[in-house]
C-alpha cells in the first residue's frame, strides 16, 4: 500500500526559478524501497530526483514524501528513522487513515509472545493548525472487530482529564481526532491510553499507550531578559577587551531553528572616533570592543541597539527583536594633575602652629571626585626640620600649606618649598608627570615677642627645713628668645602656696620670708613647689613661667606621741595587754626606733600599770595588779625618739578598763567618747541642744505675751470704732520741731468725732470717760514760734489735770523727737499728781484689776 506524507514550511518565500533548498534525507532504516519526491502543486514547485525542489512561483511549499514503505515530515535538513506505523501530521482522507492493531491474542484470551522491538511511534501533529476541525489523526482497531461489535475510547490527559476535549475518537470506527489547535509552548506532547470493550463493557484487549507529539512552529519571538542592558569598559582599552553580555530567550523549541538565536549590532551612538567600535558574538551575545580610541575625556558613553533572530538570523524568514545596551566608559588615571601656577607666596607668625600658610591649586581633566582625580601633595625640598605639610581640601582638591611645628624668626626669616602633585593612584601606563606636576612656595616668617622662658624648668634645690626668714635661696632668672628687640624682664611671685618666698623683681634673687617646715601640709614627698613669672617690656608684652621645686632635708624637730590614742583593757587582765606604738612626724633617722617609759606621777600610774618594749616600735602595756576598778584612765608615757639630738614627748593615752566576758571582750554598753565621738563634737551637740531649748522657751514667752496684749486690746476696743485707736504712730526723726505740725485736737477731743454716732443710754465701757463738762484745752496755732512749745505743753497739762473726764493715763502726744534750737524745759519736771489732788479716782476701782493700783495711788487716801 503507497502512502504518503504531507508538510507545509510557512513564510518560506522564494523567487521563480531559485533553487529553494534541497532535500538531504537519511533513509537508511526505510527499507529498500526506491524514494519518489513529488510536491503538492506541481505548477509551482518542482523536485528533481537528487532531493532539489525549485520555486516556480511565490506560493505557500508543500512537499510530500513518497517511499513505497515509510514517510516522515522534513523541515529544512532532517535525519529520518522509519517506525512502523508511521503517521501523518497532516492526515489525509479517512479512508487513508494510518491503522494502530491492537497486538494480537489467541483464542484462550492469552497475549502471543511479540517481539520486544514492538513499539507504537508516537503521533506528530502541529501546533497552531487552522483546521478544520476535528482532524483525524489515526484510526485503532482491534482484530476483534471482524466477528463482534467493539467499542473504541481513550482516556488521559487531553481526552477525559484536564485539559479535557481536546483529543476525541469514534467509538465504532476508532478514529482518533484532535479537536482545537495545540500550542507546544502550552503542552508540548499528550500521553492518551487506547482502550476496546465489547457491547457488554467488557474489555476484548489490552490498552495500548499512543503518544502525541506537538510540532514546534516559529510562532514566538526572541525576549530579552532586559530591555536596557548596561556595561563598563575602561578607557583606552585595547580591541577585544571584554564588556558585557546580552542575553535572550526563545519559547520556540531551542533544537529547532525556531528557537536557535543569532545576535547582531543595529546602531552605535555616537559613532566616535569609529562607528564600529563595537562587536557582538552572535550566539552567545558577548559583546568586545574592535577599535581602540576609546577616550573618556571626549565620549564617556556609548548606546548600541542589539537585535536577536531567531531561524539561526536568516533575515527573510527568521523572528527578531531589539534591546539597548549603555556603555559607559570608566576613566582611567591618564591625566596627571597640574599647577595653575609656577609659584605660590604666603606668610606666617612665628611659633605659630595648625596655620594654612597658602593654598595650592590644580586641574585635572580626569572625572572628579575619584581615585584619579584627588590629588595628593608631597613636598619634596626646602623642609629639612618637617615644619609643613600640605594636606589635601576633599572639596577643592587644593593643596593647603600647613606649618605643624613652631617657626623661630631667629632661626629662618624665609622657607622655599617644593611641592609636587601627585593622584592617589599611579599614572597609567605610557603616561608620565609633567613639569607643571610641581611648583614652589615661598613663606615670609613674621617676627613677633616672644615669651620669656626660664631655664632649667623646672629649677630643683634642696634645703634643710627650719631655715630663718630672711635667707637667699638662689637665682632664679629667664632669658628672652627675641634676639633682635631690646627688651627688659622683671619677675614676680605666681603662685606660693605657704607664702614662705619672695623673689626680687629685677634680679630674680628668691629670699625666705617664713620658716621653712618639711611637715607642713604644703609639702608634698618633701618637695615644695613655687611658681614664678618673667614679663618683657615688648609690645604687646609677653609673659613666661618657671617652677621651682624644693626639696626640704629633715631635721628633728618634731617629738614622737603615742599611738593609738584610746584602747580598751579588762579589769582582771588574764592575760590581757595592750600594744602601742609612735607616730612621729619627721623621717627615718629622727623617727624610729622610740623609746617607752611612764611618768613618775602621778604615782599610782607605775604602781598599776607596767610598759615593756616589744621591738624598736612597739611595746606593751598591761595592768601591773590583778584587779583594777572600771572606769576611764589617762596613763602619761614619755616616748623618745633616735635622732641625732633625741626629743621626747609626754602622751597620754586614754584606757578604758571594763568588765570583760569569757573571750576578753568588754561587756559595757558605753564606749569610750560615746561610740566614736570626740570630747569637742559631744560639747557641740550639747550647746546645740541648750539653744534649741532657749528658743523654744523665749517663743512661749512671747506668745503669752501676744495673748496678754490682745486681751488689753479688746478692753480697750469701742465697739463704735473708738478714734484714739486710728492715732498713727510717729517714730521717725525729722528735722527740728518744725517738722512736727500735727493736728492736737485728735489727740484732746476725740468725743467730737463722735457727733455722728449716738450711743445707747445707760452703757459705757469701763475705761471710758466719765460725762463731765469738757475742758478748754489750748489750740496751739499752725506755725508757732519754738520759743512757745513749752507754754504751750505746760498749759495743755494745767488742762489735763483738771479734766475729770481725763483717763488715769496721759493723753497727751509723746515727743520723742530730739531737735534742735528748743526752748522747752526737760519733761522730766512734769507730774500729773502735782495738781490733782481734788479729783476722785475711786472710780478707778470698777475699771478691773489693771487700774487698782492706779485706784491706790490717786484714790481718796491723801498716802
Amino acid at each position: 500500500m503507497k502512502k504518503k506524507s504531507l508538510f507545509t514550511h510557512h513564510d518560506l518565500i522564494y523567487r521563480s526559478a531559485f533553487e529553494v533548498f534541497s532535500l538531504n534525507m537519511d533513509f537508511a532504516n526505510c527499507g529498500r524501497g526506491q524514494l519518489k519526491f513529488e510536491s503538492g502543486s506541481t505548477s509551482d514547485f518542482r523536485i528533481d530526483a537528487s532531493g532539489v525542489v525549485y520555486a516556480i512561483v511565490t506560493l505557500d511549499l508543500e512537499l510530500f514524501v513518497d517511499s513505497l514503505t515509510s514517510y516522515e515530515p522534513i523541515y529544512s535538513k532532517y535525519s529520518v528513522r522509519c517506525l512502523l506505523p508511521i503517521l501523518s501530521i497532516h492526515p489525509p482522507k479517512s479512508q487513508d487513515l494510518t491503522e494502530i492493531m491492537f497486538p494480537s491474542r489467541n483464542a484462550d484470551s492469552q497475549l502471543k509472545r511479540m517481539k520486544r522491538d514492538w513499539v507504537i511511534p508516537p503521533i506528530n501533529v502541529a501546533e497552531n493548525s487552522r483546521g478544520p476541525f476535528p482532524q483525524e489523526l489515526v484510526r485503532i482497531r482491534s482484530d476483534h472487530d471482524k466477528n463482534r461489535s467493539l467499542r473504541y475510547s481513550v482516556t488521559g490527559p487531553g481526552a477525559d482529564q484536564p485539559p479535557t476535549g481536546i483529543f476525541i475518537i469514534d467509538p465504532i470506527s476508532g478514529e482518533l481526532s484532535v479537536n482545537k489547535p495545540l500550542d507546544r509552548e502550552h503542552i508540548p506532547n499528550f500521553h492518551l491510553r487506547a482502550h476496546a470493550v465489547d457491547l457488554n463493557g467488557n474489555q476484548v484487549e489490552n490498552p495500548i499507550d499512543i503518544i502525541i507529539n506537538v510540532i514546534d512552529m516559529n510562532d514566538n519571538r526572541p525576549e530579552f531578559t532586559h530591555q536596557i542592558w548596561n556595561g563598563s569598559v575602561p578607557e583606552g582599552s585595547k580591541p577585544g577587551t571584554f564588556v558585557m553580555t546580552v542575553t535572550s530567550v526563545d519559547k520556540d523549541d531551542p533544537k529547532t531553528f525556531n528557537g536557535m538565536l543569532r545576535y547582531k549590532i543595529l546602531s552605535q551612538n555616537p559613532e566616535s572616533p569609529s562607528s564600529n567600535m563595537f562587536t557582538i558574538n552572535n550566539k552567545t551575545g558577548g559583546i568586545i570592543t574592535v577599535a581602540a580610541g576609546l577616550d573618556r575625556e571626549k565620549v564617556s558613553q556609548y548606546t548600541l541597539i542589539i537585535q536577536a533572530t531567531d531561524m539561526e538570523g536568516n533575515p527573510m524568514y527568521g523572528l527578531s527583536n531589539t534591546a539597548t545596551a549603555v556603555i559607559k566608559v570608566t576613566d582611567i588615571n591618564d591625566n596627571p594633575p597640574e599647577f595653575t601656577a609656577e609659584t605660590f607666596f604666603g606668610s606666617v607668625p612665628e611659633n605659630r602652629v595648625n596655620v594654612i600658610v597658602a593654598n595650592l591649586t590644580v586641574t585635572d581633566k580626569d572625572q572628579p571626585n575619584t581615585l584619579a582625580w584627588n590629588a595628593v601633595y608631597k613636598i619634596t625640598g626646602g623642609d629639612p626640620t618637617g615644619s609643613f605639610s600640605v594636606p589635601t581640601d576633599p572639596t577643592t582638591n587644593e593643596g593647603l600649606v600647613t606649618v605643624v611645628k613652631p617657626i623661630d624668626y631667629e632661626t629662618s626669616r624665609t622657607y622655599v618649598l617644593t611641592v609636587e602633585a601627585r593622584n592617589e593612584v599611579p599614572l597609567a601606563r605610557g603616561i608620565h608627570s609633567p613639569r607643571q606636576s610641581t611648583a614652589t612656595v615661598s613663606i615670609q616668617v613674621i617676627d613677633v615677642n616672644e615669651s620669656p622662658y626660664f631655664q632649667p624648668d623646672p629649677k630643683l634645690i634642696k634645703l634643710e627645713e627650719g631655715m630663718l626668714p630672711e635667707s637667699t635661696l638662689t637665682t632664679f632668672t629667664a632669658q628672652d628668645p627675641d634676639r633682635f628687640m631690646q627688651q627688659s624682664i622683671r619677675y614676680s611671685k605666681l603662685a606660693d602656696p605657704a607664702n614662705w618666698l619672695r623673689i626680687d623683681p629685677n634680679t630674680g634673687r628668691i629670699t625666705t620670708v617664713a620658716v621653712l617646715d618639711r611637715e607642713s601640709p604644703f609639702v608634698k614627698n618633701s618637695l615644695y613647689n613655687a611658681t614664678f613669672m618673667a614679663s618683657d617690656n615688648g609690645e604687646p608684652p609677653a609673659t613666661g613661667t618657671g617652677t621651682l621645686q624644693i626639696y626640704l632635708l629633715d631635721i628633728n624637730d618634731n617629738a614622737p606621741k603615742v599611738f593609738p590614742q584610746e584602747a580598751e583593757i579588762c579589769e582582771k587582765p588574764e592575760p590581757n595587754a595592750v600594744n602601742i606604738t609612735a607616730v612621729d612626724g619627721d623621717l627615718n633617722p629622727n623617727a624610729g626606733p622610740f623609746a617607752f617609759e611612764l611618768a613618775h606621777r602621778p604615782t599610782d600610774v607605775r604602781r598599776n600599770w607596767t610598759i615593756t618594749r616589744i621591738s624598736g616600735d612597739y611595746a606593751q602595756l598591761r595592768l601591773k595588779i590583778g584587779y583594777l576598778e572600771s572606769g576611764i584612765y589617762d596613763l602619761p608615757i614619755i616616748i623618745t625618739d633616735s635622732g641625732n639630738l633625741p626629743m621626747s614627748n609626754t602622751s597620754y593615752l586614754r584606757i578604758k578598763v571594763c568588765q570583760c566576758d569569757p573571750h576578753g571582750d568588754c561587756t559595757d554598753q558605753q564606749h569610750i567618747m560615746a561610740a566614736g565621738l570626740g570630747t569637742g563634737a559631744i560639747i557641740s551637740i550639747l550647746l546645740c541642744i541648750i539653744i534649741l531649748l532657749i528658743l523654744v522657751l523665749m517663743f512661749v514667752v512671747w506668745m503669752k505675751r501676744r495673748d496678754k496684749e490682745r486681751q488689753a486690746k479688746q478692753l480697750l476696743i469701742d465697739p463704735e470704732d473708738d478714734v484714739r485707736d486710728n492715732i498713727l504712730k510717729y517714730d521717725e526723726e525729722g528735722g527740728g520741731e518744725e517738722d512736727q505740725d500735727y493736728d492736737l485736737s485728735q489727740l484732746q477731743q476725740p468725743d467730737t468725732l463722735e457727733h455722728d454716732t449716738i450711743k445707747p443710754v445707760g452703757i459705757r465701757r469701763m475705761d471710758e470717760r466719765p460725762l463731765h463738762p469738757e475742758p478748754q484745752y489750748p489750740m496751739r496755732s499752725a506755725a508757732p514760734h519754738p520759743g512757745d512749745i513749752g507754754d504751750f505743753i505746760n498749759e495743755g497739762l494745767k488742762a489735763a489735770d483738771n479734766d475729770p473726764t481725763a483717763p488715769p493715763y496721759d493723753s497727751l502726744l509723746v515727743f520723742d523727737y530730739e531737735g534742735s534750737g528748743s526752748t522747752a524745759g526737760s519733761l522730766s519736771s512734769l507730774n500729773s499728781s502735782s495738781s490733782g489732788g481734788d479729783q476722785d479716782y475711786d472710780y478707778l476701782n470698777d475699771w478691773g484689776p489693771r487700774f487698782r493700783k492706779l485706784a491706790d495711788m490717786y484714790g481718796g487716801s491723801d498716802d
